[in-house]
């Protein structure tokens, strides 16, 4: 299912023993856009540090109820390695935070959750990265602070991100939802992964392999609408792109 970050923030996070807090933000990775940690709102509870959330945790997203359930307790997660509001997420922190939980490490296999294509929930020994494999080094990214960053197209700016599409089964982010601004008035368009150039993180600027003109004639898209896969396959059609969904599905046939 896809599910817009900002319908998640406020999901109230339920763990195993009582609700924990709400959806704040959520940290992301700037090689393979997957979503990394939920970043919890605790209230009054462990004030002073950041609370992460990794997708192994997370059971299901409810909409219809607006929570998220959570496979830890409140003991696992106020005894898990304290991140203080202030700093960054450093791979210290996260191969202390991985060893704590016992969850497989995303960094440490070929695709974009390590070993598997999917978060486990299941606890394991770490496992050591075998010669055929690299473990790359992960820059986590703020959806709260990426968002406002200006999209450059091949002939032009095009507007600025506003919101972005994320796939709750893979917790891969699918698409930046794009406000075009005085370009294209009242419009928003959706910006596959796939399809961005590279990205100044010093300049706060996205930039896309997509014409402006493509773009304008593109499936329409409305913040109303459910993103479906038959929207999906016209959009993907229309730019003459494969769907994730195929690529996904052929990587996954070809490794069992």
């Amino acid at each position: 299912m896809l599910i817009k970050a900002t319908t998640l923030k406020g999901y109230k996070l339920d763990s195993l023993d009582g609700e924990l807090g709400a959806v704040k933000e959520f940290y992301f990775d700037d090689q393979h856009w997957t979503i990394r940690y939920l970043v919890a709102n605790t209230g009054s509870w462990l004030t002073g540090r950041q609370v992460l959330i990794s997708p192994h945790a997370l059971v299901a997203a409810i909409q219809a109820e607006r929570h998220v359930a959570v496979d830890l307790t409140k003991k696992q997660i106020e005894e898990s390695p304290a991140l203080d509001t202030d700093k960054p997420v450093s791979r210290q922190f996260e191969e202390a935070y991985y060893g704590h939980y016992g969850f497989p490490m995303y960094w440490g296999g070929p695709y974009s959750w390590g070993l598997y294509h999917l978060p486990r929930r299941q606890r394991e020994q770490a496992q050591p990265i075998s010669q055929g494999e690299k473990a790359w080094d992960p820059h986590l990214r703020s959806t709260d602070a990426v968002t406002g960053y200006e999209i450059q197209a091949l002939d032009g700016e095009l507007g600025h991100v506003v919101d972005f599409v994320i796939d709750d089964e893979t917790w891969a982010i699918r698409y930046l939802v794009v406000a075009t601004r005085n370009w294209w008035p009242g419009k928003k368009v959706l910006i596959a992964q796939q399809w961005i150039e590279r990205v100044s993180w010093s300049e706060s600027k996205v930039f896309i392999n997509l014409s402006r003109e493509a773009i304008q004639q593109s499936p329409e898209y409305t913040a109303e609408a459910l993103i479906t896969r038959d929207y999906e396959t016209g959009l993907h059609r229309h730019y003459q792109r494969p769907g994730y969904w195929i690529e996904e599905t052929v990587v996954r046939v070809h490794s069992v």
